[in-house]
This record gives C-alpha cells, sequence and structure tokens, in this order.
C-alpha cells in the first residue's frame, strides 16, 4: 500500500537510493569475481549478504526506490544461484533462481526475469536436460522481447541455438544462431543491464563456436571447422577478467581440433585451457573438459591424444 506522500507504508527503517546503490555496487564486485575465479571464490559472500539484502525490503521506501530494490534483491538471488551451478550445487542453484524470479516479478522487471530464464536454460543444458532447457529459454523469450531488449534476447536465441545442436537439429541451430547475430547486431550502442553486460563480441562468437562445436561432436566434425574463426576471434577478444569465459572457449576451441584429429593443435589450445581451468574455483569448468577428453580418446593410440587425456585427468582429481 502506498501513502498520500509515496512511500510505501510498512514498518521498519527507511530505505534510499544510497542503500539500493550500495547492494548494487556489491553485486558488482562480486560477479567480477565470478567471472574472474569461479563461483566458488564468492559464493559463501554472495550469499552472506542475502539476510541483510532481504531485510531492506520490509524498510519504508519510495516506490520509485523499492522497485529498484526489489530488482537488487532478485539480481543478487540471481547471482547466488548462477555462483552455485558454477559449484555444481544444482539443487541450492535452482531454490536461488526461483526466489530471484519472484523478486524480479514482483519488481516489474521483464529484462531481469529473461536472465534468469537464460541462466535456469544453462543449469538444464548443462545437466543434459535439453527440454527442460529449451522450455525456460522459450519464457525467457517472452520476457525479453516484453522488456523490447534485443540484446537478452540475443543471448536467449544463441542458447536456443545451442540446445538444438544438441538436439542434432542443425537446421533449427543455425536458425537460432542467425537469429542471434541479428538481434546482437540491433543491440548495438544501448547500455545493457548489470547481469546481461558480460554478453559482448567475445561472447557472440564464443556462442557461434560453441553452437558449431557442439555440431561437430553430435551431428558431424565438419561442422566444428566452421567454428575455429569464431572461437579464435572470441579468445584473442576476452578482456582480462573473464577467465572463466575464456578457459571455456578453449576447452572449444581444443576439442574441435581433437574431433578433426589435429592433435597437435588441439594439445597446444587445451594445454592452455586446463591450466586456466585448474586455477578456477568452478567444478563446472572441469567437467566440460570431459568433451575434450571425449575428442582425443577418438584417438588413444595417438601420444598427443594420450597427453590431453592424462592432463584433463590430472585436473579432475585434484578438484578444489
Amino acid at each position: 500500500m502506498t501513502g498520500s506522500d509515496g512511500q510505501d507504508e510498512r514498518s521498519g527503517t527507511r530505505v534510499g537510493l544510497a542503500d539500493v546503490r550500495q547492494l548494487e555496487d556489491s553485486i558488482a564486485e562480486l560477479r567480477v569475481l565470478d567471472y574472474r575465479y569461479g563461483g566458488g571464490s564468492c559464493r559463501a559472500a554472495v550469499e552472506s549478504r542475502l539476510p541483510a539484502a532481504v531485510a531492506l525490503l520490509d524498510g519504508e521506501a519510495k516506490t520509485v526506490v523499492r522497485a529498484r530494490l526489489y530488482t537488487a534483491v532478485a539480481d543478487l538471488y540471481n547471482l547466488a544461484g548462477w555462483t552455485n551451478f558454477d559449484q555444481d550445487r544444482p539443487g541450492a542453484a535452482l531454490e536461488a533462481f526461483a526466489r530471484a524470479l519472484e523478486l524480479a516479478i514482483e519488481a516489474g522487471n521483464d529484462d531481469l526475469q529473461a536472465n534468469i530464464r537464460y541462466r535456469v536454460g544453462r543449469l538444464h543444458l548443462h545437466y543434459g536436460a535439453v527440454d527442460a532447457a529449451l522450455l525456460e529459454f522459450a519464457r525467457g523469450r517472452e520476457a525479453a522481447v516484453s522488456a523490447h531488449s534485443k540484446l537478452a534476447q540475443a543471448i536467449l536465441s544463441a542458447n536456443q541455438a545451442w540446445a538444438h545442436a544438441k538436439k542434432a537439429d542443425v537446421t533449427g541451430a543455425l536458425t537460432y544462431l542467425r537469429c542471434a547475430r541479428q538481434e546482437f547486431a540491433e543491440a548495438e550502442g544501448r547500455t545493457p543491464s548489470p547481469w546481461a553486460a558480460f554478453f559482448g563480441a567475445p561472447d557472440m562468437a564464443a556462442m557461434v563456436g560453441t553452437v558449431h562445436g557442439e555440431l561437430a561432436q553430435v551431428v558431424d566434425t565438419r561442422h566444428g571447422r566452421d567454428g575455429i574463426p569464431a572461437l579464435v576471434d572470441a579468445i584473442g577478444g576476452y578482456p582480462r577478467g573473464m577467465t572463466r569465459s575464456r578457459s571455456l572457449t578453449l576447452i572449444w576451441l581444443a576439442t574441435v581440433h581433437a574431433l578433426d584429429g589435429d592433435l597437435d593443435i588441439a594439445v597446444a589450445v587445451g594445454e592452455e585451457a586446463v591450466e586456466l581451468a585448474g586455477g578456477l574455483r568452478s567444478p563446472r569448468v572441469r567437467q566440460r573438459l570431459h568433451s575434450l577428453a571425449g575428442a582425443a580418446r577418438r584417438f588413444s593410440g595417438n601420444a598427443d591424444a594420450r597427453a590431453i587425456i592424462e592432463r584433463v585427468e590430472m585436473v579432475g582429481h585434484s578438484g578444489q
């Protein structure tokens, strides 16, 4: 309920714009740690901030401040979901995402809803629940359209392309990929939201390479060659601090080369990928190394292939 002075009639302390900005700044700092060092570097810190952030929702605030506050708290839960996912804690991740979605809906923030749906879809995709992922991506696209956010639409389209590639649907994968590229181009010049700002040109290129790499694994290895230039562009374009994204993209590049029998290149690229993965507090990244080892096992009689497999197994056993 809103009083005549434009403030919500709730008991508790007064919450101002400065409080919300402080929360937003904290989320931004934690997100930087997540990108650079993996979810394990900040998951506990993210979760430790949730009680105080939730308590702010009981304070008195002007209507415009309250909407922004709900968005900020929703995004903190969104980050909690993502860091739990990165730590191979899918149950905790889904709980956090569910709470994030509730708050984003209450805030009336369609763009954030689209982002949360994207992240839930990525979790399902990682664990092989492709149809569940496609459902979340479709719901996310509806929210992105409502938000008039071309960047959010591009993120959803690119991930729909990946999901269709996992189903060996070449036509669907390439159709959604073209759509993503077009939407990404149309988003140029618009200021991205904090939760979607990661998706720049390197990430768009990485998704192009990822889709072709997936098709190389499940349809025909020739698809991987089409993705190599995009993967190389992505790796070269990632700014300092995007360590996890760089590692994941190197894994794809090494995997594509291994599938194609270019094992000397796969070893060189794979060595860097494994080194970065080993330094990240991200079980999710190390799990993705399994695809590289699987590609190398096709040539298990080759010394380079055995070197890749042994290196991946070494990192997998070390854990963090």
